[in-house]
């Protein structure tokens, strides 16, 4: 089978592992360098505005700037967001060694909403450690606590919820997860130096409504977003996504709330468009994270491009596809499943087998005003641990097959298998193995998919063997340690290249 701290002026600060020479970032400002875009931010003394190094207002003077390496911070030191770079725009940090596991899950939890109804106990002790303690480390290495960080966020999403839709104050300071409007006021008066009532810009732009939530997400150029939507479209799973012209549709149900999702990619920049139903308002944070994450929006293919293209056997590949990304998955045990359904068989196939699943086991959602909108979310793993083998069975799988999705499914809703985005790879890939029906391949590639692991590597996949010429899996797993640790960008571009791919 294959798949076809702040900073001022003068010092230097540390954050994510990455030190700030101020020097390097106002060159980088001068430069507009896209590379740098959201590693740091910089703050102009004379306006009070904060900036991405992308911004195309009137350059200051270098006496001028203050830079932070993350927005949260240039709030702290009193800075407001600017009106024409939209900081809260800006891709997240993607080094994989940044920060320690425990910031970096706690990091990913909070961008997904996880303190808009729990507290950072609950978080902390989620992650098996204590409060005190996840405060201290995220301080030490991120340079804010954790409720700033989560402030922030909302702030950010709220922002973007304001100068992009028509949506009234209320139901924007409840989808950026604020408890009450009173807090929204106060907490945005306090970090923007203004309203959320003075940033309203008049009027509604084009397509937006009070029944759709409409966000844009810039990606870490360069973006193909043509490769990245027709990954999507060769594994739409019918009843759960579809195509819209350009544009891709999902059902989603999300904490007991059910609504559609519609993607489209920008034009003239590299960002897609995200519109959500009204009825997934309370989770617009996590569905902003989850698409990120489905676009691998903050990896930055310069970097690892630059890595891969010093092996001959790839250069040609790289340069020619510079933006391609791994895609993610907007939620992990869907794409363990498919995994598991795509063992041995095409995409075309396991796609099928995939629609099959939806509409026997899915859960209902409520149709969208597109007409054309899938009404089915993918089964979840509570859903899935109930059914019986027969069941998944009769949707064209072996026996030995649908114990597997079966007891997949048991492990994860019973929570002996974890899998998050900022889940330990090792663990993971052993509590994978364990389970009947899984070997390496599929461990390997729910490793790259649904934990974005960027060195998994599933060399035992035919395709990959194939495009090495034809090798062995012990000299394909060889051959890649040269790609480490990039590995499932490798092994993406590789796949470009073989006619039929597995997903």
């Amino acid at each position: 089978m294959s798949e076809n701290g702040q900073t001022s002026g003068a010092t230097d600060a540390k954050s994510d592992g990455v030190t700030l020479d101020p020097d390097a970032c106002y060159r980088a400002l001068v430069a507009h360098d896209a590379r740098f875009d959201g590693a740091f931010f910089v703050g102009v003394k004379t306006t009070g505005v904060y900036c991405r190094p992308v911004c195309r207002a009137r350059t200051p003077r270098r006496d001028r700037c203050e830079f932070f390496a993350r927005a949260a911070l240039a709030e702290r030191a009193g800075f407001r967001a600017c009106f024409r770079c939209r900081p809260e725009r800006a891709p997240g940090h993607a080094s994989v060694d940044a920060v320690s596991r425990l910031v970096a899950v706690a990091a990913r939890r909070i961008d997904e909403g996880a303190l808009n109804e729990g507290g950072v106990e609950d978080l902390a002790a989620a992650l098996g450690a204590s409060a005190r303690h996840l405060r201290r480390a995220m301080q030490d290495e991120l340079g804010v606590g954790p409720i700033e960080l989560a402030l922030s966020r909302r702030i950010g999403l709220a922002r973007e919820l304001l100068m992009g839709t028509s949506l009234p104050i209320a139901e924007v300071a409840f989808a950026s997860g604020f408890a009450s409007v009173r807090r929204f006021n106060d907490a945005y008066r306090a970090r923007q130096r203004m309203t959320p009532s003075e940033v309203r810009r008049p009027g509604a732009p084009a397509g937006a409504g009070r029944d759709a939530l409409r966000v844009v997400l810039d990606a870490r150029p360069p973006f193909d977003a043509s490769l990245a939507f027709a990954f999507l479209r060769a594994r739409a799973v019918a009843g759960a996504e579809c195509f819209a012209g350009e544009t891709y549709l999902r059902a989603a149900s999300m904490d007991g709330r059910t609504g559609v999702i519609a993607v489209t990619p920008a034009e003239g920049r590299d960002a897609v468009v995200v519109e959500v139903s009204s009825s997934l308002a309370p989770s617009l944070m996590s569905i902003v994270a989850r698409v990120r994450r489905l676009f691998d929006s903050d990896a930055d293919p310069r970097v690892i491009g630059a890595h891969l293209a010093r092996d001959p056997l790839l250069r040609a590949r790289v340069r020619s596809r510079p933006g391609l990304r791994v895609m993610g998955a907007f939620e992990p045990f869907e794409w363990a499943v498919r995994a598991v359904l795509g063992q041995q068989v095409s995409v075309r196939a396991a796609m099928t087998i995939a629609g099959r699943l939806v509409a026997k086991l899915g859960a209902p959602v409520k149709r969208a005003e597109r007409a054309s909108a899938p009404t089915l979310a993918w089964p979840d793993a509570a859903r899935l641990a109930e059914a019986s083998e027969d069941a998944i069975a009769s949707v064209g799988l072996t026996r030995a097959r649908a114990r597997a999705v079966r007891e997949l499914a048991r492990a994860v809703a019973g929570g002996a298998l974890v899998l998050d985005r900022g889940a330990d790879p090792t663990a993971t890939r052993e509590a994978l193995l364990a389970l009947p029906g899984i070997g390496p391949w599929t461990a390997e590639y729910v490793e790259m998919r649904a934990l974005g692991w960027p060195d998994a590597f599933p060399a035992g996949d035919l395709g990959l063997r194939k495009a090495l010429g034809g090798i062995s899996t012990a000299e394909c797993e060889a051959r890649a340690e040269r790609w480490r640790p990039w590995r499932a960008y490798a092994a993406a571009h590789l796949w470009m290249g073989l006619s039929e791919e597995t997903g």
